[in-house]
């Protein structure tokens, strides 16, 4: 069997090497790109897209390209931080300022016997931002909320796209996520 890629987009992170590792730990290839060399198509090389967070506010125009990438692969993409905000604003929220989080806080997760399966329903998630999604967008769930974040985490309708407000990269908790997400990439086809 193949080993799965994981093509990781770089928005600016600050964290592309932890969360790189994450996805190795589950024995995922990864390869990296800048943002602006995404490319257009996956050509079967990739599995799975990542979205990392970036040091700026998002602006969907900035993003378009990887945003068509996302609509055209068909792949699981995953979503942090940043790369939530792109995913948002490209099917319809906003952004908000909001009260400033820096470190560890408890999100509540809509676990169930989804996506989520077996993750904690209460888990601890490294925070570092004062942007806030809305509200979920046209064709998303929220899944995950806390007491200063309504809309944590947010995963597609058709369970394609996870993506959290959270650094993923940085606790066991986060990395709970990353195993859920991944978990389809390892399980064979039937």
């Amino acid at each position: 069997m193949t080993v799965p890629r994981v093509l990781i987009i770089d928005n600016g992170s600050l964290s592309i090497g932890p969360l790189r590792r994450k996805f190795e730990r589950l024995g995922l290839e990864t390869d990296v790109v800048p943002v602006a060399d995404a490319p257009v198509g996956l050509l079967g090389r990739h599995q799975a897209l990542v979205l990392s967070g970036t040091k700026v506010p998002a602006h969907v125009g900035d993003y378009r390209h990887v945003v068509d990438l996302v609509r055209g692969s068909g792949v699981p993409t995953l979503g942090v931080c940043g790369g939530m905000h792109v995913l948002a604003l490209a099917n319809g929220a906003e952004l908000e300022r909001g009260k400033q989080r820096v470190g560890n806080f408890p999100v509540d997760l809509e676990t169930g016997g989804g996506l989520l399966a077996g993750v904690k329903r209460t888990v601890s998630l490294f925070q570092r931002h004062t942007l806030y999604v809305d509200r979920a967008p046209a064709g998303f769930s929220v899944i995950g909320r806390s007491a200063d974040c309504p809309v944590e985490v947010i995963l597609s309708d058709d369970g394609r796209i996870l993506a959290t407000q959270a650094h993923l990269e940085f606790r066991e908790d986060g990395f709970a996520l990353i195993e859920a997400f991944a978990r389809r990439l390892l399980v064979p086809a039937v």
